[in-house]
């Protein structure tokens, strides 16, 4: 006896239509506003370490506009371990400091704007 085989069934045809999940919807904007301060306060303080490490010249405007503004930023940091110079260049440990904190603070806020402007109920993107 021969068995009648049925066919697979096809499914039904579907309309590919881009899904937006509800995951993704946060305020990227004021996230990545936050982002580029947390940036140039961190390049700064860089290009102040940098410039202490090799002993540049504080007679240049250049140098002095970056101390100026990279000054109150470091300052809270100042003390907290002992700083070592030699030959013009100055290890600034401070700075050191101020560059992971301000990072981590930057990384804080950015997570924050993200909780807080999600929709209610999702689950935020992992990142």
């Amino acid at each position: 006896m021969m068995s009648e085989q049925t066919p697979p069934v096809q499914p039904a045809p579907v309309d590919r239509v881009a899904v937006v999940t509800e995951e993704s919807r946060y305020n990227f904007r004021a996230a990545a506003i936050v982002g580029f301060v947390a940036g140039v306060v961190n390049v700064l303080i860089a290009m102040r370490f940098l410039l202490r490490l090799l002993g540049a010249s504080a007679q240049s405007a250049f140098v002095n506009a970056v101390y100026a503004v990279s000054a109150p930023l470091v300052a809270p940091f100042h003390g907290i371990f002992g700083d070592s110079a030699s030959n013009g260049s100055y290890f600034e440990t401070a700075a050191l400091v101020a560059i992971i904190v301000y990072a981590l603070i930057g990384w804080g806020l950015i997570v924050l704007v993200r909780i807080l402007t999600a929709p209610h109920g999702t689950k935020p993107s992992v990142s």
